[in-house]
Formats: C-alpha cells, sequence, structure tokens
C-alpha cells in the first residue's frame, strides 16, 4: 500500500481502529491447520479483535500462504509466548475461557464477553492442552444440536466472536474509540506504514 493513502483509504483505517476491541482476543494453543489460522484471523480482523496470542508447545506456527492470510494478519496484532507462566501473565484482568465439553463446560451465550476476555482455542485433534485449565476461569461450548460434536476450530472461533461482538456492541462498545486519542493516532500512522 501507498504510505500516503488517499482520504478514503486513511478514513477507513481510522474508522476500523475506531472499533477495535484491545480487551477481547483469542489464544491460539497449538491449532496446526493454516487454512484454520488464517480463517481465525480473517474472523479476529472482522470482530475487532486487536492481537492473537499465540501458545505453540507441540506444534510449530504454520506457514501461512500470502494470498489467504496477508491481508488480515497485517491488521491483527501477534504475540507469541514460550511458557504457559508467560501467558498467564499476559492474560492478567482477563476472563480466561477454554473452549472444552466437559460436564462443568457453559454455553457459549451464559458468559459476559463485556468483560475484558481471553478465549483459548486448542488444535483440531486433541483440544486446549489440559494444562491450560489451571489459568481459565471457566470453560464455555457451543451448543449443537446435530449428529456431530464440534465445529471446525475456525467455525468456532467466529461463532464466539460473533456472540462477543453482539454483546459488545449492545453494551456500546463499538460505538466509541477504546484507545485514547493519541495513542489512536499512533496506531493509524502504524497502519500507514505496513
Amino acid at each position: 500500500m501507498p504510505k500516503n493513502p488517499t482520504p478514503r483509504r486513511r478514513d477507513k483505517m481510522l474508522r476500523v481502529l475506531s472499533c477495535r476491541q484491545p480487551d477481547l482476543t483469542l489464544v491460539l494453543n497449538n491449532i496446526h491447520d493454516p487454512h484454520n489460522v488464517s480463517a481465525i484471523y480473517r474472523s479476529c480482523d472482522a470482530f475487532g479483535v486487536e492481537r492473537v496470542h499465540l501458545y505453540y508447545t507441540d506444534t510449530a506456527f504454520p506457514v501461512l500462504g500470502r494470498k489467504s492470510s496477508a491481508s488480515a494478519r497485517k491488521w491483527v496484532g501477534t504475540v507469541r509466548h514460550r511458557t504457559k507462566e508467560e501467558l498467564q501473565s499476559a492474560m492478567a484482568g482477563y476472563q480466561v475461557l477454554v473452549t472444552d465439553c466437559t460436564p462443568t463446560a457453559k454455553p457459549l451465550r451464559e458468559w459476559d464477553f463485556t468483560k475484558p476476555t481471553a478465549v483459548v482455542m486448542g488444535n483440531e485433534h486433541s483440544g486446549v492442552e489440559p494444562d491450560l485449565a489451571d489459568i481459565a476461569d471457566g470453560e464455555l461450548y457451543i451448543p449443537m444440536y446435530g449428529m456431530i460434536q464440534s465445529f471446525n476450530v475456525s467455525v468456532a472461533a467466529a461463532l464466539i466472536l460473533a456472540e462477543a461482538s453482539r454483546q459488545r456492541e449492545l453494551a456500546g462498545m463499538y460505538a466509541a474509540p477504546r484507545f485514547g486519542e493519541e495513542e489512536l493516532q499512533a496506531r493509524l500512522e502504524d497502519w500507514i506504514e505496513r
């Protein structure tokens, strides 16, 4: 993109930044399929997630195709965590929810997503690592009424973020920028440079 965007492009960037939700995030835990990771980044951008956290312990972060993910990943920040303690420290002040289908899990809509929230999404085969349960405040599941027991991880992420967005929109959290004016302008300048 040119370093001097058109006024229309600059206005769009400012509009998008004004809707970013710095206290809503996802933690991707060993999700290995690049198409799923790309789709999750697109959903994060669409619902105003400021940054995604990565916690990869037994799987390499996948190589993402330039065409499918570059545009969304360009606008959504990424923070990598090497240890559980590092992740836990970054989640201080957040309601941390893990996706799971245990008897103690609560349905998606029973959670209050207007609180600062981080949702941990596990990989396609084994789910969220068991050792992350002790940093979580609770477990959530998406109610389903068919024969299949789970959604694809990227679909689940989109459904969770859609519910979070619905609650936040009703609470007026997209109505005004969540950043101060100085920080908003600094972020705009950073986006212009990308």
